[in-house]
């Protein structure tokens, strides 16, 4: 029986993830799931791809307060602006803007990066359309509400990395919303098009193509490639290319998830192309743009 393992939301994108026993699920994914986004003066959105230290930030919401926490830094506490000021955001397949949280936030970014940062926060009037098979909205993830895992798809890829001479890696690397257990088939996920667990509903959108982000440990903030982006281009490419782990899903209908709660599939499609055949590793250059949630 498959059932949710964990559930993690991201407050801040390209940063740490909060592992919650239940959340509630809106029409953008899980409560407080990217709500906030570390942008350049001119809109530009940080990410772990060029700036892995962000992974080592600790983002807690509580009682309308953000907190970040950071090795060798100071805590900074502030009061959460759900309004006010606007500043440019973007991310690969939205630009607009968001409401800017105040200078504090903004140095104390900008000296962690090294350069002027701005945090943002999605506005009230914030609207975005996301595509694939299920369209959907979402806040500031890179282009769909939920990242879906499975824990048989990391069992085997980790199987083929130790085959490979190489350090299995855990779940983090992937940053999911929804990992799920009791799946005996690895990328079952991929396979999924409806599935509803507690009260929520969820409709597969598109596969996840993945960037260098994998390849960032989540816990020190510092790159220790190449596993898993290696192994998975051995066996996971896209047939229009870069490689693929977890699915993409938009919500179909709000409620509530908890950890424990059986995942009902209610309809399926076939097997998945990137399941093929091993084909050769990839390039440096792929022709379809890879997303870092």
């Amino acid at each position: 029986m498959a059932r949710i393992a964990r559930l993690t939301y991201y407050p801040v994108k390209g940063c740490a993830g909060t592992s919650v026993p239940a959340a509630e699920v809106g029409p953008a994914g899980l409560a407080h799931d990217r709500v906030f986004q570390v942008v350049a003066p001119d809109g530009d959105f940080r990410s772990q791809r060029r700036y892995p230290a962000l992974a080592a930030v600790r983002p807690r919401v509580l009682d309308g307060t953000l907190t970040l926490s950071a090795p060798g830094r100071d805590d900074l506490t502030i009061d959460v602006r759900r309004d006010g000021p606007r500043h440019p955001g973007s991310t690969f397949s939205w630009h607009g803007e968001g409401v800017h949280q105040g200078e504090a936030a903004a140095e104390w970014f900008s000296d962690l990066l090294g350069l002027p940062s701005v945090l943002i926060r999605v506005a009230p009037d914030h609207e975005r359309v996301t595509g694939g098979e299920h369209p959907g909205t979402a806040a500031f993830a890179d282009g769909h509400a939920l990242l879906v895992a499975s824990e048989s798809s990391l069992d085997a890829l980790n199987a083929r990395i130790l085959e490979r001479g190489g350090e299995p890696v855990p779940m983090d690397r992937f940053r999911p919303n929804v990992v799920i257990s009791g799946w005996p088939e690895a990328h079952t996920e991929d396979e999924v098009r409806e599935m509803r667990a507690g009260t929520a509903e969820f409709g597969y959108a598109k596969q996840c193509v993945r960037c260098t982000v994998p390849m960032v440990d989540q816990e020190t903030g510092e790159k220790a490639g190449p596993e898993p982006i290696r192994t998975l281009a051995s066996y996971r490419r896209h047939p229009d290319g870069g490689v693929v782990f977890g699915m993409k899903a938009a919500v179909l209908r709000p409620g509530q998830v908890a950890v424990g709660d059986e995942v009902i599939v209610h309809s399926w499609a076939g097997p998945s192309p990137s399941t093929a055949d091993a084909e050769p590793p990839l390039t440096a250059t792929a022709s379809r743009p890879a997303e870092s949630v």
